[in-house]
């Protein structure tokens, strides 16, 4: 994740927390209907925004003082500053060339222009947060976020969702692995 951010901050100037939170969306989202395998394999909860993931957003908001501290810092304009250098070895060429793609297309979109895309009706936001009656809660300003996961697997079908399943829950189990060997 933090290389992944670092990447971004590299490429995309005056970069802040909803820019940042829609592109790594798109990412994932981009790997997803390429390859039919996650790219970072971490949840995207629906917000009124748009897709948010949990801990970007609150990590961001808080400075980058915990998970991402050693590879950003946010200055006084909360902009995102690479603190570390990219480290390509934890990527491989369809990955890079994937996120190439994803900050070529939509790297100068202004934070309001990703959340428009991003809210078409025929995305996998909209489709979730239609399906779990938020759309309503959201437009009347009821609700600015939801604990609504969004399914990377209903972009797909068939033969492609189950081998996306398959893989995603193999780099979950190598997460966890990974996690338990350093306690």
């Amino acid at each position: 994740m933090g290389n992944t951010v670092v990447y971004i901050s590299n490429k995309v100037q005056h970069l802040h927390k909803t820019k940042l939170l829609k592109l790594l969306y798109l990412m994932e989202e981009s790997m997803v209907k390429a390859y039919h395998v996650p790219f970072l394999a971490i949840p995207y909860e629906t917000w009124k925004l748009g897709p948010v993931q949990k801990d970007v957003f609150v990590e961001i908001s808080d400075g980058a003082k915990d998970l991402l501290a050693e590879y950003i810092s946010v200055n006084s304009d909360e902009e995102i500053v690479a603190r570390a250098a990219f480290d390509d070895s934890e990527f491989s060429d369809a990955e890079i060339g994937m996120m190439n793609s994803v900050l070529k297309k939509y790297g100068k979109y202004s934070a309001e222009q990703l959340v428009d895309l991003l809210h078409q009706k025929d995305g996998l936001w909209y489709q979730t947060a239609s399906e779990h009656g938020l759309i309503e809660a959201f437009n009347d300003n009821l609700e600015n976020n939801s604990d609504v996961r969004l399914e990377f697997s209903n972009l797909l079908s068939g033969c492609e969702r189950d081998f996306y399943e398959e893989t995603l829950n193999v780099k979950l189990n190598a997460r966890m692995m990974r996690s338990e060997a350093h306690v």
